[in-house]
């Protein structure tokens, strides 16, 4: 059957189901080809918070949003153009975000009476009219997947669990995805059993045939390949690009890699992945607790290695005494806290922005340390590279505040050359020992004698000899290193600790902002992850005539020095922040510019068109 090709600059679609029918796995598959095809794509995984959820539950649903088109794009897309619901329950979650006119393919198979009620359904709303607003393309999916499937010898329950491959191959159809990668992927995945392999590769087969053939759709939709610059690329989540940041980081500075971590939502997969890399020189250690983690990687950072550790936010709680004892101490260490929804354990598989305070001031005393945020999934290669030069040249602690939906979400990342990264091997070196400059036969080793410059004291590494010094959490005096409980020191050594941390300003650069007439009235300004949401709903408002600037932080302790200035240039200043209101309030008492807050605090990134509205009641008000 000879079917019309139309042409389409994007689409946005999301699977959803349980979390057993395999949703992570389709989306990830798609987007993989959708990568190797050359579209620019942005990606939204959504996972149950709950462990082992009722099948068929609203708790349990799984969810992947992809959104792929032939232009650069920003975000993964507010609404879904089509959803792929596997049984009522991923129906009643998502329905509310589809626009009219949508498709929607549903397994008819799941829509029995027992799982209507399970969500809540009197009546079947395949049946009774209630989405008569949407293009409802109803499969009996699984039933069809067993019988393409009757040949082979496997069990019915294998069958079934194949309707995420058939469903795979139609959706590889619609969009006239490439194939080979996925069959490469079901080669390696399941190489050792020849018999769930054949039947996979045949459902995926059903499924594009079942397009193919079928008179349900009329229509195969083609996205061309976006122009991206020259350069090899491929798809990567903030996850693996921050592990990836820091090997590069590694191998750049010449110290060891060490990770002290302990598994927890949604950061796991940086030990995961960091684990592998053992080639490297990078040695990974899971340790019993969050307090464990990231004492040995302080340990590690004192015997002269990069060290470490990785977390969400609880485990920040655990891990704050020890980055005390790091910024008193002053040893380079690397936090990577993946922020995830709270207070306590609140919603472990969703994101937020809620961490920055406790990153700034979630610790006894004045212990001022550096933080910085990742913009975007790719970008978190760059932050982590950045966030080992500032801890190793300045002799400090350094957050980076990630986030679940940067942590789990996707992008093109095209892949540097080594050549083009910093040699952060400039950045430090070690104190000498005996008969060089640190300590001579006749001088005393002086710990916290301080570089002019960059106030960082030496690092001495252990075991050196004339670099026998105390360390341990109780206060120094400046320049010896010796315990001193005198008052005048302790106020020394707290300013200089401090003034060593605001002299980052002078070696970050200037805050860009992005006002391409020169004459706007309102800033949107943001941090971490709302780059792409925030990126979006400017350059639509801009698309529509309106006139708005636009600036990001990276470097959140200290800001940029032309803060204040960039702050002060607007008559508005707009922040939105998935908590209430962090960075406003930094930005009131340390500017005294009276920002507006936008906040929401929802589990989920903006939606483009949310802010959209913000920014143009913003405008109108000025």
């Amino acid at each position: 059957m000879t079917k019309q090709v139309q042409q389409l600059d994007r689409v946005i679609i999301r699977f959803a189901g349980d979390s057993g029918d395999g949703m992570q796995l389709t989306g990830d598959r798609f987007t993989q080809e959708t990568a190797t095809f050359g579209n620019d794509l942005s990606t939204l995984p959504n996972f149950p918070a709950e462990i082992r959820a009722p099948a068929g539950t609203l708790p349990g649903v799984s969810s992947f949003q992809l959104h792929f088109a032939d232009h650069d794009i920003l975000t993964p897309g507010d609404a879904p153009d089509v959803l792929v619901a596997m049984n009522p329950a991923a129906l009643k979650a998502n329905i509310q975000d589809l626009p009219r006119g949508a498709d929607i393919i549903a397994n008819t198979d799941e829509f029995s009476k027992r799982n209507l009620t399970k969500v809540g359904y009197t009546d079947n709303p395949l049946e009774d009219g209630s989405l008569d607003a949407y293009q409802v393309h109803a499969i009996p999916l699984t039933s069809v997947t067993v019988k393409a499937l009757e040949g082979f010898d496997i069990t019915r329950k294998d069958a079934e669990r194949a309707k995420n491959m058939f469903a795979l191959g139609l959706l590889s159809w619609l969009y006239n995805r490439p194939v080979e990668g996925t069959i490469k992927f079901l080669d390696a995945k399941f190489g050792t059993k020849p018999g769930i392999l054949a039947a996979n590769k045949a459902a995926f087969q059903a499924g594009w045939n079942y397009g193919e053939t079928t008179e349900a759709f009329s229509v195969q939709y083609e996205v061309k390949p976006a122009t991206l610059a020259g350069g090899t690329y491929r798809n990567i989540t903030g996850n693996s690009a921050l592990a990836y940041g820091l090997v590069a980081a590694s191998r750049r500075s010449g110290l060891p890699l060490f990770l002290g971590s302990y598994p927890i939502t949604p950061a796991s997969d940086i030990l995961h992945e960091l684990s592998k890399l053992k080639r490297f020189g990078v040695r990974t250690m899971q340790a019993e607790d969050e307090i464990s983690g990231v004492g040995a990687a302080l340990g590690a950072a004192f015997g002269g290695s990069l060290g470490v550790s990785t977390t969400s936010g609880p485990g920040m709680c655990l891990k704050a005494e020890t980055i005390g004892l790091a910024a008193s101490v002053e040893l380079p260490l690397i936090i990577c806290d993946i922020q995830r929804a709270g207070p306590s354990t609140g919603m472990p598989t969703k994101t937020e922005q809620a961490d920055l305070l406790m990153a700034l001031y979630g610790r006894n005393g004045e212990s001022p340390i550096a933080v910085l945020a990742p913009s975007t999934p790719a970008d978190c290669f760059d932050t982590a590279i950045e966030a080992v030069r500032i801890a190793v040249k300045y002799r400090t602690p350094v957050v980076i505040l990630s986030d679940g939906y940067l942590a789990n979400g996707s992008e093109p990342w095209r892949i540097p050359s080594v050549d083009s990264l910093a040699r952060l091997r400039d950045e430090f070196k070690f104190a000498k020992g005996n008969g060089a400059s640190g300590a001579t036969d006749q001088e005393e080793f002086q710990p916290f004698q301080r570089d002019p410059q960059t106030l960082a004291i030496p690092w001495a590494v252990p075991g050196t000899p004339g670099l026998e010094h105390r360390i341990g959490g109780i206060e120094k005096a400046d320049g010896s290193g010796n315990i001193s409980y005198d008052p005048d020191n302790h106020d020394r050594m707290v300013r200089l600790r401090q003034a060593k941390i605001d002299g980052i300003a002078s070696d970050i650069g200037p805050l860009e902002v992005d006002d391409p007439d020169g004459n706007a009235k309102v800033l949107v300004l943001g941090w971490g992850s709302t780059f792409g949401s925030i990126g979006a709903a400017v350059r639509r408002v801009r698309l529509a005539g309106g006139s708005v600037a636009q600036a990001h932080l990276r470097h959140l302790s200290p800001f940029p020095a032309n803060l204040g200035e960039v702050l002060t240039s607007y008559e508005r200043v707009l922040v939105p922040e998935i908590n209430l209101g962090q960075l406003a309030l930094l930005l009131r008492g340390r500017y005294l510019v009276d920002v507006i807050s936008y906040n929401r605090v929802r589990g989920l990134p903006f939606r483009a068109s949310e802010l959209v509205d913000v920014i143009r009641d913003v405008m109108i008000n000025v």
